[in-house]
């Protein structure tokens, strides 16, 4: 049997056995209405659609928090059952039930109940909670207890429970910070088009002259936006059997006795007063339509009724009634249903005056509420949903709501001001450029080092209109940025728990870091990970200023691991846990303190599941940074007028190693190369070739290196051997992998550890000698070991420190132990045995 709906097969032994509801009563199935996260389309391989449960060949969608994925004309039949990761003031609870999604699973998985294998890449079987990750056949899964206890990740799970964010006005791709830079163009109307296109897939224009094809209108909403669904039915067809066809193109499941086809004509739309709930501008040539006379086009209506039986949901979560059924009339008004509801709901002794009738639209993109008035009546709703579109009358409920007093509260982060203003600056600056109101915007937080500060605003279009300006706004040649952040209430979090704030970089590594950006919005809480191209690290760790206890995972190159560990270093004093320690998945090329603390030598498409398992039985290592002071004592070349002033000193912190001479000199020629076609430089092995070359160009060069420069060491003047570089170094890893220092005992010196207070100092002779250390033949000469160095440069001469390279002019560098050591996570031993075989 095959279901001529959703296309669900069936053996006839096995019907008693079905389990699985059809796409036409998903809708009615939802426990709490949360709008899904769309990206762009894109071609996804062996997936299915949740909807019509066909294989996706054409590009398609999926949402970027949980596992839908539809086709672009299935899409407007998907309904809001996302996940739900945030309370927005809309059906909140704190017990969490599983949040079962079908299908898409892989071949190899096993279900919970009964052990046996519940995944297929052939059709759309079994099911997975998205927040435990829980697998069972779809008959298995009933069995299983409905509370979710988060599963193995439940100790770095950001409780949804403890995260509040009022979202009304901004779309699911803000408010998960979802940088919309990877995204095509994603207005509301876009799959429009592309479902009046790719709609006629499933029906072949017939060639079959017995049969015919008909568009199919579910109401004046698609009559207006041209979007139509092809039926195609026999040329002698009866007319309920071509309802029936209608009904089921659009998934509605009711009695084809209370519908009717009418023919589409252009006075039909004209003389009814189209109501459009999407607000759809109206400048669609209406008369375009009407001019292909084949195939023929009907409009399909529900007859009028003069009682109907309607379900009202209560919106507190009442468990063991979902909702309870009511008959109306044609006299039956919001405040009447109120009235019969509330004894049924066990509320009769309260006023009435304290609810309200609320109309939720629950779309696939979008949950759009609106309150009834007392007055209006009941059954003249239902009527004006219908004329619209009996589809979207599928998909909306009636909720009786209590009234209270909704407080509302956005909290937008703004970054790229000016540094070191006050905060009283800073407002004025925002009055000044973007014209806040500040009866309903205040300023609530303020990072002066970074130019950075948390509005927060009391009224929904004010945030909507800021955010969109700010996005358009320069301040001294430098755009502005705004994220919307969601508030953590910290009192709420268990125990146990220690949440992982995770930061990647999605230009990092060969693009991989935009693959582990959705599988960790997938695994964890979409809002414990943020994207560092969208405000840096600042928005994260702010969301995360007031929980007790939590760790962090950047996924990035050696650059980035610096660029987080600075900016933690700077608001470490704002943080309720001030030394989160932190873990690193390697992306990009060098990635030796990766090396050093286990992680490995880049992410190679692990399971990032298991990266988080490795994460959590990770151990806690101490590391010592370091801070360079530069001071030139000439001034910068091409100065104006011969009156030069000298570069102002400068400071910059170091984590890994710092290199003088060739090392820096072939750093900046990579950079230079990877400046001029940053296109081509999206593999590892693509990268290191271009070292190498930059390299042999270099081979011939002798440079007297330490003739150019003094070292003075704990206060005491060290000689240089002839060298070509000279390398500071805090871990035993060195341009992706080597160890410079070598293994060899030495009774001059303490055997090197990242945690010793001391750095060690090593030359290199050249080009050559720099090979054989990366070949591991040969490692580097040791000069010295201490904790506080100064480096007298007597001419310009290229410098680098933790890969970033340029040329410094003669002056002073000074390196000294910077405050207290980070705490980094090292991963442990015996995981790596297991990953290892």
């Amino acid at each position: 049997f095959i279901s001529t709906v959703c296309n669900f097969m069936s053996h006839e032994k096995c019907l008693k056995n079905v389990k699985i509801p059809c796409s036409c009563i998903a809708p009615s199935l939802v426990r709490v209405p949360v709008a899904h996260c769309f990206g762009p389309p894109g071609h996804y391989k062996r997936k299915f659609c949740t909807v019509c449960r066909k294989s996706l060949e054409s590009p398609a969608f999926r949402c970027e928090v949980c596992e839908l994925h539809v086709h672009t004309d299935c899409i407007l039949f998907a309904c809001s059952d996302c996940r739900q990761c945030h309370q927005d003031g809309h059906l909140d609870h704190d017990t969490y039930h599983h949040h079962w999604r079908e299908g898409n699973l892989s071949s190899s998985a096993r279900c919970e109940v009964c052990k046996k294998t519940c995944g297929s890449s052939e059709v759309l079987s079994g099911m997975r909670c998205e927040w435990c990750g829980i697998l069972a056949h779809a008959a298995c899964y009933i069995i299983v207890t409905p509370e979710c206890t988060f599963g193995r990740l439940r100790n770095m799970i950001l409780p949804p429970s403890c995260v509040q964010l009022f979202s009304r006005n901004f779309s699911k791709l803000h408010c998960f910070r979802i940088s919309e830079n990877l995204q095509t163009e994603s207005d509301e109307d876009d799959d429009v088009d592309g479902s009046t296109q790719v709609s006629a897939k499933d029906v072949q224009i017939s060639t079959d002259s017995s049969k015919q094809t008909l568009k199919i209108f579910d109401g004046n909403d698609a009559v207006k936006r041209n979007q139509f669904r092809l039926i195609s039915v026999p040329r002698i067809a009866k007319n309920e059997e071509v309802v029936e066809a209608a009904l089921r193109a659009y998934y509605i499941n009711d009695d084809q006795q209370e519908y009717e086809l009418q023919t589409f004509t252009q006075q039909v739309l004209l003389s009814d007063d189209v109501i459009n709930r999407n607000d759809a501008a109206e400048d669609s040539n209406l008369g375009s339509v009407f001019r292909e006379s084949i195939p023929e086009a009907w409009i399909i209506r529900a007859k009028p009724k003069d009682e109907e039986v309607i379900r009202i949901y209560p919106a507190w979560l009442k468990v063991g009634m979902a909702y309870v059924s009511l008959r109306v009339n044609k006299d039956s008004t919001a405040q009447t249903v109120i009235k019969e509801v509330l004894p049924l709901l066990g509320r009769q002794t309260e006023c009435l005056q304290n609810f309200k009738l609320v109309e939720v639209l629950m779309g696939s993109k979008q949950v759009q509420r609106m309150v009834l008035d007392n007055q209006e009546l009941i059954l003249n709703r239902f009527k004006d949903i219908r004329k619209t579109s009996i589809r979207q009358m599928n998909q909306t409920r009636f909720y009786i709501v209590e009234n209270s007093k909704s407080i509302v509260q956005v909290n937008l982060f703004v970054g790229g001001l000016p540094p070191q203003l006050s905060p009283e600056e800073y407002t004025n600056i925002l009055k000044e450029e973007l014209a806040i109101k500040t009866n309903v915007v205040s300023v609530s937080h303020v990072y002066q080092a970074q130019g950075a500060v948390v509005l927060q605003i009391s009224c929904f279009s004010e945030a909507e209109r800021i955010y969109m300006l700010v996005k358009d706004t320069v301040i001294n040649d430098k755009p502005l940025n705004a994220v919307v952040i969601p508030e953590v209430m910290a009192s709420k979090i268990p125990q146990n728990c220690c949440p992982l704030l995770v930061f990647v970089n999605p230009k990092s590594g060969g693009l991989k870091g935009r693959d582990l950006l959705y599988s960790f919005r997938k695994l964890l809480n979409p809002h414990q990970v943020f994207e560092l191209t969208n405000g840096g690290p600042l928005p994260g760790f702010h969301t995360f200023s007031k929980v007790p206890s939590f760790r962090v995972l950047v996924c990035g190159g050696d650059g980035t691991v610096g660029w987080v560990l600075g900016a933690l270093e700077e608001i470490r004093h704002k943080l309720v846990c001030s030394e989160p320690s932190v873990a690193i998945l390697p992306l990009g090329t060098g990635n030796d303190l990766g090396r050093v603390l286990r992680w490995g030598a880049g992410y190679s498409g692990e399971d990032p599941y298991s990266i988080l398992v490795s994460v959590d039985e990770a151990d806690d290592v101490l590391m010592d940074r370091w801070t360079i002071l530069l001071d030139a004592e000439e001034p910068a070349e091409g100065a104006e007028n011969g009156i030069a002033e000298p570069e102002p000193p400068k400071i910059v912190q170091m984590n890994n190693y710092c290199g003088l001479g060739i090392d820096a000199e072939l750093s900046l020629d990579f950079h230079h190369a990877r400046e001029e076609e940053p296109g081509k430089f999206n593999s590892r092995f693509h990268n290191k070739g271009v070292y190498v070359k930059v390299g042999l160009q270099k081979i011939s060069h002798t440079r007297n290196l330490h003739k150019d420069i003094k070292l003075q060491v704990d206060q005491h003047e060290v000689e240089l051997p002839s060298i070509e570089g000279l390398i500071f170094i805090n871990i035993p890893s060195w341009g992706s992998g080597a160890d410079l220092w070598g293994s060899d005992s030495d009774n001059r010196f303490e055997k090197p550890r990242i945690d010793d207070g001391l750095l060690e100092v090593v030359g290199v002779t050249g080009v050559v000698h720099m090979g054989q250390v990366q070949g591991g033949f040969r490692s580097g000469i040791r000069i010295a070991q201490g904790s506080y160095f100064r480096v007298t440069l007597l001419k310009p001469i290229p410098v680098q420190v933790d890969g970033e390279p340029w040329i410094q002019a003669p002056g002073q560098i000074i390196i000294s132990a910077a405050g207290p050591k980070v705490h980094m996570l090292k991963k442990s031993k015996q995981k790596q045995k297991k990953t290892g075989s």
